[in-house]
């Protein structure tokens, strides 16, 4: 039972490994889940395009897939980030690049334990479970890294 991080046509980006699993089990224990095998795999925009027509049929980037392997209370799964979207996201809502990072570390998790975003209402759900997440995460983290 581990959190591994992996990269794929991209240098891994400046996280605190230990620090991100403690709180990626803090996130999952607080909506009664543990961690099994989960698995971040840092990627270019090129290969999530590929990763989402092949295993998907998607033919569109995006920030992350998850895939879950998640069994009864056990939350496990691959985890694709694109850093290229997510550096694209943060320009375009206006946050910093580590900000929109860690939200999307978290978007993938909040997935496996069985939060939604597509239907009525649960983005919403979703963001909100997203931004209760970052507050539990040790403030110098974020804080050093702010826009001035």
């Amino acid at each position: 039972m581990a959190i591994s991080y992996f990269t794929e046509e991209v240098q891994c980006p400046n996280i605190k490994k230990r620090v991100i699993s403690a709180w990626i089990k803090a996130v999952a224990e607080k909506h009664g889940k543990r961690t099994g095998t989960i698995s971040y795999i840092f990627c270019s925009d090129k290969k999530i395009l590929e990763v989402n027509r092949q295993y998907l049929q998607h033919d569109y980037y995006t920030d992350i897939i998850t895939f879950d392997y998640t069994e009864k209370s056990v939350i496990s799964g691959d985890l694709f980030i694109s850093l290229d979207t997510v550096h694209t996201n943060a320009e375009k809502f206006g946050t910093v690049y580590d900000e929109e990072l860690h939200r999307t570390i978290i978007h993938g998790i909040l997935h496996l334990c069985g939060i939604n975003d597509k239907g009525p209402g649960e983005r919403e759900i979703m963001e909100a479970n997203e931004n209760e997440a970052l507050a539990m995460l040790p403030p110098e983290i974020l804080r050093s890294k702010k826009k001035a």
